[in-house]
């Protein structure tokens, strides 16, 4: 069977069903969610109270960009914009008439003519295009098209490549091509700072896409060449028969001509390249007469070295190994006349370095002796190389002179050859040629406007630039406020505590403003007794066994409004005429005690006593002015509150006070920093959370309910304090019935 819980504020009533009460404290609907039942996903409402209460702010944004749109626009430098009109046909006549009917254009099929167009526009946007431009102008690289384009000059260590693409880019980010539907006009527009340059820029784009076209269509045309192509055909053989003729004769008579590669083997003045032969014996000539120098002047070092003392010879002289020798000899030598200064002839100092000398001297003779015969080798293979090379070449001029006469029959056939060459490569030319001139036609394209210097500068527009910061103020400003509204994560209105905690709403109270809230709660017509009357009613079918037998009110942070709460709480099920006794568990900073006038702040005797066995439970029990409802303060104040409370005799005082009252109420300290709530939570059977409006955080409250459920407790839901409707922030709120009864007794008034 289902319970019927009234939410605070409304005439809706929710259903929380077993399940619900008992998933440890929160309700988990799944799709059936009864808080988003029958809510629109787009409430112009949320919407118009979002923007009432950030009016400022949008204001502010909206006119920060118009003020940047008007400087922004007097800061600009006026552009210019020329444009040039072209007509684009789908075919073109022919300059020569019936001798060009076959490189007529074919007839472009009414389907495919918004494609042609389309087509030709591309074209006029393509990159090839603009540099076609800028090389006819001289745009890359030129300091007056940059300062008329408003940029800096290039660096001036930039390659050509990356000047000529940023050329390229700037050309095509200020040139834009328009072709309206149902037209063959298209416009060609240029912007720049200097109307001339705007306009000659626009002009030659239309020219060089004319010229382009038309190089276009001789590349792919195809010209009747047959009879031109007849006759190089022709040519083309004889040439090809005749150099093979050539080169059979050549490979029978065994000659090895080399051509002269400059002209392709043509004769040049009167001379042809000379045979292999020819050129083998000149080499070789040349090799011999080298190799007979070579031999004379080994024979002469050979000569000079083995004749008389060899370390007279300049090979040896000049031997680093021997002058290393040689100075080191020349060392001992001093060290040996230093010690027989001093000493006799059989001193063993003067006798070691005799013997030293005696070595270096041998080594020097013998790197003389390994020079003098390198020499010799060297003199030997010189004398080997001259004899062979001239046997080489009396070999050769043997067959040099036998070849002579072969070249007569090799020169005509090679005269023949060139001959047929001279024709192919004229016919060949005059193909060329008449390619050339076969694909003259007119074009397609023609120009319709010129473009002209404009006189008024395109842009800045100051309407359009308004209009655009209109657009982006209103843009940035709905940005802002959503980034401002998705990232707060303050607990403000009723809607947040199921939103954002995803925890039920057992209650709101209002702000009070100026008004004493004792007194409040004693006028049954007022805002704060409405909002209580309507927690308690909450409370009274929060569980599927009605109100619970013990409860603990706390909240997250200190000075929510938790010890109000839990008073007004005891006091409205005490009215109803059930027991209710209400503790004190807060043992660090007291606040019951002053809260009711009757104690008259007296704190001698609570919690803390009956925990210490220094009183018992009939000496802490204190009455109000509330018939059934009993009192226990918290008592002095302990050095250790959390002993005292996760002690057994804690737990021992609960079970105690529930066998004698219908309701057991706790007011605890915060839960944050604090172990004693938790503890205590554990104990009751369910917890109400305070949450105080515009103060708490999601964030804190969320590591509360975790904290809460690691105890293992049963929340039973939160009570927003301190909620003020009127505020700008939340008038979107649907707990809009707080004022009703101010509002009748106006009206009565």
């Amino acid at each position: 069977m289902q319970q019927i819980t009234t939410v605070p504020g409304t005439a809706d009533q929710t259903p929380i069903t077993e399940q619900a009460a008992t998933n440890g404290g929160y309700y988990s609907y799944g799709d059936n969610d009864p808080y988003l039942d029958g809510e629109p996903s787009f409430d112009i409402r949320a919407i118009i109270a979002t923007v009432r209460a950030n009016l400022v702010i949008i204001s502010v944004i909206v006119a920060a960009t118009l003020v940047l749109a008007v400087i922004v626009t007097m800061l600009q430098t006026p552009r210019y914009t020329a444009e040039t009109t072209l007509q684009i046909n789908d075919q073109s006549a022919q300059v020569f008439g019936k001798q060009d009917d076959t490189m007529q254009d074919p007839v472009v099929a009414a389907t495919d003519t918004e494609r042609f167009l389309q087509t030709q526009v591309e074209i006029l946007k393509s990159r090839a295009l603009s540099e076609r431009v800028a090389q006819k102008l001289r745009l890359v690289g030129n300091a007056k098209f940059y300062d008329a384009m408003g940029v800096r000059q290039p660096p001036a260590n930039l390659t050509r490549a990356e000047l000529e693409d940023m050329t390229i880019r700037m050309i095509e980010s200020a040139r834009d091509v328009d072709l309206p539907r149902n037209t063959r006009l298209a416009t060609v527009s240029f912007v720049s700072t200097q109307p001339e340059l705007a306009a000659k820029i626009a002009n030659s784009f239309a020219s060089e896409f004319i010229q382009t076209n038309l190089q276009r269509r001789f590349d792919s045309s195809a010209y009747a060449r047959e009879f031109i192509s007849g006759q190089l055909a022709e040519a083309r053989a004889k040439l090809e028969r005749s150099e093979r003729e050539l080169n059979a004769y050549a490979r029978e008579a065994g000659l090895i001509r080399d051509r002269d590669a400059s002209d392709g083997g043509s004769r040049q003045g009167g001379k042809v390249g000379s045979s292999v032969t020819t050129t083998s014996l000149l080499e070789i000539n040349s090799a011999a007469n080298q190799a007979q120098a070579t031999r004379i002047a080994a024979e002469g070092r050979w000569r000079l070295i083995s004749v008389g003392n060899a370390l007279n010879s300049p090979d040896v002289l000049a031997n680093p190994a021997i002058s290393q020798l040689l100075a080191e000899r020349a060392r001992q030598m001093a060290e040996l006349e230093k010690q027989r200064a001093n000493h006799l002839e059989d001193y063993p100092a003067v006798q070691q370095l005799k013997a030293q000398v005696g070595v270096i001297d041998a080594q020097i003779q013998n790197v003389a002796r390994s020079i003098r015969a390198s020499v010799k080798q060297q003199y030997d293979a010189a004398v080997e190389a001259e004899k062979s090379l001239k046997q080489q070449v009396a070999e050769l001029k043997g067959s040099s002179l036998a070849e002579q006469d072969q070249l007569v029959q090799y020169r005509l056939l090679e005269r023949e050859a060139d001959t047929n060459r001279t024709v192919y490569e004229g016919l060949l030319q005059r193909f060329k040629e008449l390619n050339a001139a076969a694909g003259i036609s007119a074009s397609n394209i023609s120009i319709i406007d010129t473009a002209v210097p404009p006189i008024r500068p395109s842009s800045p527009n100051l309407f359009r630039n308004l209009l655009l910061a209109l657009i982006v103020g209103f843009g940035t400003a709905a940005g802002f406020i959503y980034l401002r509204t998705l990232l707060d994560d303050s607990v403000r209105v009723p809607e947040d505590v199921e939103g954002k905690l995803q925890m039920p709403l057992l209650g709101v109270i209002p702000y009070a403003q100026d008004l004493d809230i004792a007194v409040a709660m004693e006028d049954p017509k007022s805002a704060i007794s409405e909002g209580y009357n309507s927690l308690r009613s909450a409370l009274l079918y929060s569980t599927p066994k009605g109100l619970p037998k013990t409860m603990l009110v706390t909240s997250s942070q200190p000075s929510e409004g938790k010890s109000t709460t839990s008073l007004a709480i005891a006091r409205g099920i005490a009215k109803l005429g059930q027991s209710v006794v209400l503790l004190d568990g807060d043992l660090r900073r007291p606040a019951l005690h002053r809260a009711i006038p009757m104690l008259n702040a007296e704190n001698s005797v609570g919690v803390t006593s009956i925990l210490t066995a220094q009183s018992s439970v009939e000496d802490a029990l204190r009455s109000t002015d509330i018939e059934h409802l009993k009192v226990i303060t918290s008592g002095p104040i302990p050095p250790s509150p959390t002993e005292l409370l996760s002690s057994n005799r804690m737990h021992q005082l609960i079970e105690e006070l529930s066998a004698q009252f219908d309701l057991v109420m706790l007011d605890s300290p915060p839960i944050l920093g604090l172990a004693d709530a938790p503890l205590m939570a554990a104990l009751v059977d369910g917890v109400v959370i305070v949450i105080q409006s515009d103060r708490s955080r999601r964030g804190s409250l969320k590591a509360s309910l975790r904290r809460l459920r690691n105890m293992r407790t049963n929340v039973l839901g939160g009570v927003l304090t301190k909620f003020d409707p009127n505020d700008a922030s939340n008038r979107y709120s649907e707990y809009y019935g707080y004022n009703y009864y101010q509002y009748s007794n106006s009206a009565a008034n």
